[in-house]
C-alpha cells in the first residue's frame, strides 16, 4: 500500500491530469468554460468568488513555496526556520480559512438560489466534495502539528518525496513517518488533481492569450439626438451592398 500511495499514485494522478487536459482540450474545446451561474444570482457570488479565488491563489502559492523550494535556498534568502515556520503557520492559516468560507460560501448560494442549485451538476458536487476536503485537511494537518514556537518540518519528509516524482524517482520510504494527517491530505490532494480535467476546475489552465492579439472592436457612433432606427439622408450615391 506504501508503494501504491507514494510511488504509483502521484503518477496516476499526474497522467490523469495531463491526458484529461488533451482530451477535454480536444474533444469537448467548448465545455472548457466555469459554466458561470452570475446571471442567476450575483450579489453572494461578488463576495464569495474572491474569498475563494484569492484564498486558493494563497494556498497554491505556500504549496509551491513550501515543497518545491529548498530548505537551504530560503536560508540564504536570510528567511530562517523559525520565521518560515511563522509564515506558513499564520499564512496558510489565513488563506486556508479564506478558501473554506468561500467554498461554504459558494455551496450556501447553489442550496439557497433554485436557478443555481438546477445548474449544478453531480461533477459539481464531487469537485466541491474533494475541494473543499483537501483544504480543509491541510489546514487540520498544519493546526494539528504546529504552534508559535515549532512545528512539523514537512519540508525534510513531504516536499523531497513531491520533488522525486517529478525527477522519475519516488522516494516511498520518506513518507512512512508523515503524520497521519498530512498523509491524507497528501492522498485527497492528488485524487483532486486527478479530477481537476473533467470538472470546471479546467479554466485554471485557461489564459487569455489570444485576447492580448484580437483586432479592435469596431463600434458606430450614433447621436444621441437621433432617433433608435432612423438615419439622416446623406447626398449623393451609396454603395450598394452585394
Amino acid at each position: 500500500m506504501q508503494v501504491f500511495l507514494w510511488g504509483a499514485l502521484p503518477y496516476i494522478a499526474l497522467i490523469s491530469l495531463i491526458g484529461g487536459l488533451f482530451w477535454r482540450h480536444r474533444y469537448d474545446k467548448f465545455g472548457w468554460t466555469t459554466r458561470s451561474s452570475e446571471p442567476y444570482e450575483s450579489r453572494l457570488l461578488n463576495i464569495a468568488s474572491p474569498m475563494f479565488h484569492y484564498g486558493i491563489l494563497f494556498v497554491l502559492v505556500g504549496h509551491l513555496m513550501g515543497l518545491f523550494i529548498p530548505e537551504s535556498w530560503t536560508s540564504a534568502l536570510g528567511l530562517g526556520e523559525y520565521q518560515y515556520h511563522l509564515l506558513s503557520l499564520i499564512g496558510g492559516t489565513i488563506a486556508g480559512v479564506l478558501a473554506i468560507a468561500g467554498v461554504l460560501l459558494l455551496v450556501l448560494r447553489r442550496r439557497t438560489h433554485a436557478p443555481v442549485f438546477r445548474a449544478t451538476t453531480r461533477n459539481d458536487k464531487v469537485m466541491y466534495l474533494f475541494l473543499l476536503s483537501a483544504i480543509f485537511l491541510g489546514l487540520f494537518a498544519e493546526l494539528t502539528h504546529s504552534t508559535l514556537s515549532h512545528g512539523y518540518d514537512y519540508r525534510t519528509t513531504v516536499a523531497p518525496w513531491v520533488r522525486h516524482i517529478f525527477i522519475l524517482d519516488p522516494s516511498p520510504a520518506l513518507m512512512s513517518s508523515v503524520p497521519v494527517a498530512y498523509q491524507v491530505h497528501a492522498v485527497i490532494g492528488m485524487l483532486l488533481i486527478a479530477l481537476v480535467p473533467f470538472t470546471r476546475l479546467v479554466h485554471m489552465f485557461s489564459a487569455p492569450v489570444q485576447y492580448l492579439f484580437r483586432p479592435y472592436i469596431v463600434y458606430r457612433y450614433r447621436d444621441p439626438k437621433q432617433a433608435a432606427g432612423e438615419r439622416a439622408a446623406r447626398r449623393g450615391w451609396e454603395p450598394i451592398e452585394s
